[in-house]
């Protein structure tokens, strides 16, 4: 027997990690993660680590079935390591573990709307080469061949994830063309980063298939067009309680003391995107209000109607760093 694991870590880009990949042949079937050996690779070539000490460690820490090759094989997501076996400075999964295991009593549960634009070239599909597409208003959930384009990746991205047992909540077409969205959980905090960054890469990967990039830039076109955002519902069994729309009243006044802390970890380029416009706020303001899109933290209507719920971040970027944000997140709320 022969199993095709394909280990992913993350670079070491600052606030625009990307997941890389390589695969090894395991000559064994695997039912735990324990069956899945430790592994090495060149951290000169993706910024983390020097050319005369450039191995780096991969831990195995989450691993699904593989819906690309078949689900005999696997994929493998890696937290990197040191040589000498300690947490790398760009490991920010081990962080976002301690926050996770420390606040544990709060039941913390995340779901992560990740919106995407779909490139061929230099260009958005949708985008002829000469001139712009209409202006925005059909395309959201849109339907038609004249309002739609990518349907094909995205559908078949959907069916991997959905076979790969990710929690994947919908997709949606969103309001530029060419432009989309997926969300993942609701999941506890680990469980929902884990699997945003395992549905990225699928994402990516199939987009190879196509001979289609996909760009998570806050602001993939300048103008009068929507940016990208990865907005964060979070909620704490609290929240979730009868009555905790005071718990997420309260949520809210937390986030507002602890802006610019988040900000900072809310993705690279986001002051393109959060302007005051396009169903955002200012990027040095903070606001939140019941059905608010315009708001930095929407309070959605079903929550205002049952009096719990969850909350809406509308601030990170489409290029966040999932283990970041949630780790952000429950520090300020737990504060």
């Amino acid at each position: 027997m022969m199993i095709k694991a394909e280990y992913i870590w993350l670079d070491g880009q600052k606030l625009t990690a990307q997941a890389r990949s390589k695969t090894k042949i395991l000559h064994h079937a695997v039912r735990s993660l324990y069956e899945i050996p430790e592994w090495g690779f060149d951290g000169s070539s993706t910024m983390q680590a020097e050319g005369h000490a450039s191995d780096c460690q991969l831990k195995p820490v989450f691993f699904t079935g593989d819906p690309i090759r078949g689900e005999e094989h696997i994929l493998v997501l890696c937290e990197v390591l040191q040589a000498d076996g300690q947490i790398h400075s760009s490991n920010t999964r081990a962080r976002l573990r301690t926050v996770a295991e420390k606040y544990a009593s709060l039941e913390s549960w995340f779901g992560i709307e990740q919106e995407y634009t779909l490139f061929r070239g230099d260009r958005p599909f949708g985008f002829p080469e000469v001139v712009f597409p209409g202006p925005q208003g059909p395309y959201y959930c849109g339907v038609g061949a004249e309002n739609i384009y990518g349907r094909e990746l995205v559908e078949e991205h959907l069916e991997a994830c959905l076979r790969a047992g990710l929690v994947i909540s919908g997709i949606n077409a969103e309001v530029m063309p060419g432009q989309w969205e997926f969300q993942v959980g609701p999941l506890g905090p680990l469980g929902a980063a884990d699997q945003m960054w395992i549905a990225r890469w699928l994402l990516r990967r199939l987009g190879e298939k196509y001979g289609i990039t996909v760009s998570f830039g806050p602001k993939p076109v300048t103008g009068d067009w929507n940016g990208a955002g990865a907005h964060t519902n979070f909620s704490t069994r609290r929240m979730r309680d009868t009555g905790g729309i005071e718990e997420v009243r309260a949520a809210c006044e937390k986030l507002k003391l602890k802006h610019n802390e988040h900000i900072a970890v809310y993705g690279a380029g986001n002051e393109l995107r959060l302007t005051g416009k396009h169903e955002t706020a200012r990027i040095d303001e903070f606001r939140y209000g019941v059905s608010d899109r315009g708001a930095s933290i929407r309070i959605p209507m079903v929550t205002a109607n049952n009096h719990a719920g969850y909350l809406e971040d509308r601030r990170p970027a489409a290029n966040m760093d999932p283990y970041q944000v949630c780790a952000r997140i429950i520090e300020t709320v737990a504060s």
